[in-house]
């Protein structure tokens, strides 16, 4: 699976994030501009020293990110007021999983040009906001690797 987080503004779940994409062989790949450096102290204690063992690729923006893409790649865009459940969704082993920014969410114009593609994790609570993002990823991912028959644990 590939994880991507379009502008991340919070070291922590960035970190948490990365530790996940260890433990799942995920790919992380990670778009500019950040809310924080990469050489934070938060960043890297919540990553722990799992940042060794994540496959990641830093990227300027989001045109050099998915220009990239191999042809036929689908990317699922995870925001709130999705037209549909993440867990409605079908998930291949490739996709790419793709969150906003802890603060504003995904840019307006890529959910307008993918409503097919926007999915959202259902929250019950009338007044809650959101969740947090690392929680979110890890929701989301697993249950595209529980679709897949998840790989084999070593």
């Amino acid at each position: 699976m590939n994880i991507v987080l379009v502008e991340p503004e919070i070291p922590p779940n960035t970190g948490n994030v990365a530790r996940l994409c260890a433990a799942t062989n995920s790919t992380l790949h990670l778009i500019e501009p950040f809310g924080f450096k990469l050489d934070d102290a938060q960043l890297k204690r919540a990553g722990m020293d799992y940042w060794r063992q994540v496959r990641w690729q830093r990227w300027s923006g989001w045109r050099a990110f998915h220009d990239q893409l191999p042809p036929g790649a689908r990317l699922w865009f995870i925001e709130s007021d999705g037209p549909k459940a993440y867990s409605e969704a079908v998930f291949a082993l490739d996709d790419y999983l793709v969150f906003g920014r802890e603060t504003a969410g995904l840019p307006k114009s890529l959910l307008a040009e993918n409503p097919n593609q926007w999915l959202r994790v259902p929250m019950f609570n009338p007044d809650s906001r959101s969740l947090n993002l690392s929680n979110c990823v890890a929701l989301v991912l697993y249950e595209a690797l529980r679709q897949q028959g998840f790989p084999k644990e070593v």
